[in-house]
């Protein structure tokens, strides 16, 4: 968990609120849509869709457990489950982001509730190996098809100028899903068994996909989007091209990359081993830190939304800043002498690591003032790969590293430091780049604004 939901742009095609140049507009700019309550209630139908698909992504998190003993496969083996659901994610995200531009967002998350409630019944049925892995990739197919259409259901009914708000709100009812899966998931598991429990849980999916059917919108009436291009090989390659060319959108990809895979990593699969198995942990203790990790991301995303809305200017400093902790706690963590870590510095790192999420969606708002409305939904797509790609290698890595090792997690974990150091190089290399280009954009929608024809 990362823009569409950053908004619209200013006159001309520029941004509305200036990256790296102070605060952000505080007007509504000409032809926003009004927001209101009407816009609350649709766009609550499209996050609802997330939501759901969010307690189905992480309910292995809390279960690979009892996943490794029903299929009896080792670490390897069951990193392959979060590995190919995350694959199936990050392949589909350009083709995600041109199907919510050409389709629009009522069909591209009807599809979406349909895959991944079958993926999520299927899983709870499955009786191999080989048919849950299935399962998870059909579900991660499913799940792949809704954050950046909510995020353009929300550029289309609210204001640019609550882009990163909208964003935000967005990432932390991802993590309330999260929640749900740390907190009701792993309790039912317990009580219930595995096929209660999942067969339970997909009914969820079944209430929000009849809620869409009847009541999501794509846009309110008047705002209307401009038809979309002939569709064809030579349109993908132009909207895509063109959203690669901006360095706006490739600084995004690596600030999702480089803060989101640690807590993804942590929560979809090896948080859990890691606390019981590594730090002698009892698993209710470690649910509680997992729950932890989940409830400072809600947080820290309400408050990272109100300072990037105002400032823009913070996006990078609060990027490197999370990426810089993180490492750091990590670290400390993994180096720390004797058998176990104490519990301060576990919940110093679960507290860091919640600062992940929100950090992610920051990369959402360097590519929106990028782009202009008719490619958000790809430029969304490329940047959302980026930590999905982060989170599978690590996933891999971690789970051939600990059956190369013998289940050393020190070892294992120390995998995170590569992929964050191939980060930090890629988004100081493209820092200044991006907001060069984003001044040019302001003073070229300035003088278009105040430009009065004869």
């Amino acid at each position: 968990m990362s823009s569409s939901s950053s908004g619209a742009e200013g006159p001309g095609g520029a941004p509305g609120t200036p990256g790296g140049s102070g605060r952000g507009p505080a007007l509504t700019l000409p032809g926003d849509p009004p927001g209101g309550r009407r816009a609350v209630a649709v766009w609550g139908i499209g996050v609802a869709v997330y939501f759901v698909a969010v307690i189905f992504r992480t309910s292995l998190g809390v279960a690979g457990l009892d996943a490794a003993d029903r299929f009896d496969v080792n670490a390897s083996a069951l990193s392959t489950f979060s590995i190919v659901q995350l694959l199936v994610y990050a392949g589909m995200q350009i083709p995600v982001g041109l199907m919510v531009d050409r389709l629009g967002t009522r069909r591209v998350l009807t599809l979406g509730a349909a895959l991944f409630t079958i993926g999520q019944l299927s899983f709870a049925l499955a009786p191999t190996f080989g048919m849950a892995l299935a399962a998870r990739a059909l579900l991660g197919c499913g799940d792949a098809l809704t954050f950046i259409a909510v995020l353009r259901l929300g550029a289309r009914w609210f204001p640019a100028r609550r882009g990163p708000l909208i964003a935000q709100f967005a990432g932390l009812f991802g993590m309330a899903g999260n929640l749900v899966s740390t907190l009701l998931i792993a309790r039912l598991l317990s009580d219930l068994g595995w096929t209660t429990t999942f067969v339970g849980s997909s009914m969820a999916g079944v209430v929000v996909l009849v809620l869409l059917l009847l009541f999501l919108k794509d846009h309110p009436e008047g705002h209307e989007p401009p038809p979309a291009e002939h569709a064809g090989a030579t349109y993908v390659r132009k909207q895509i091209a063109e959203s690669w060319r901006e360095p706006g959108t490739r600084l995004g990809l690596w600030v999702h990359f480089t803060t989101q895979f640690p807590a993804m990593v942590f929560m979809l699969l090896w948080g859990l081993p890691f606390l019981v198995e590594a730090q002698g942990l009892s698993r209710a203790t470690a649910g509680d830190l997992l729950t932890l990790v989940v409830l400072v991301n809600m947080v820290i995303g309400l408050v990272f939304g109100q300072i990037i809305a105002r400032h823009h200017a913070a996006r990078a400093p609060i990027a490197l800043g999370t990426i810089g902790m993180t490492a750091l706690v990590w670290a400390s963590t993994l180096a720390y002498p004797g058998d176990h870590a104490p519990m301060w510095l576990l919940i110093t790192l679960c507290v860091i690591l919640g600062a992940c999420g929100p950090a992610s969606l920051i990369g959402f708002d360097f590519a929106r003032p990028a782009n202009p409305p008719a490619r958000q939904g790809t430029a969304s797509g490329i940047v959302n790969m980026g930590g999905f790609v982060a989170s599978m290698t690590t996933l891999l890595a971690i789970g051939v590293l600990l059956d190369a090792t013998g289940g050393d997690y020190r070892v294992a974990f120390s995998s995170v430091f590569v992929l964050e150091a191939l980060g930090i190089v890629q988004i100081l290399r493209l820092r200044a780049r991006t907001a060069r280009r984003e001044r040019e954009r302001l003073v070229a929608s300035r003088v278009e604004a105040v430009h009065v024809p004869v």
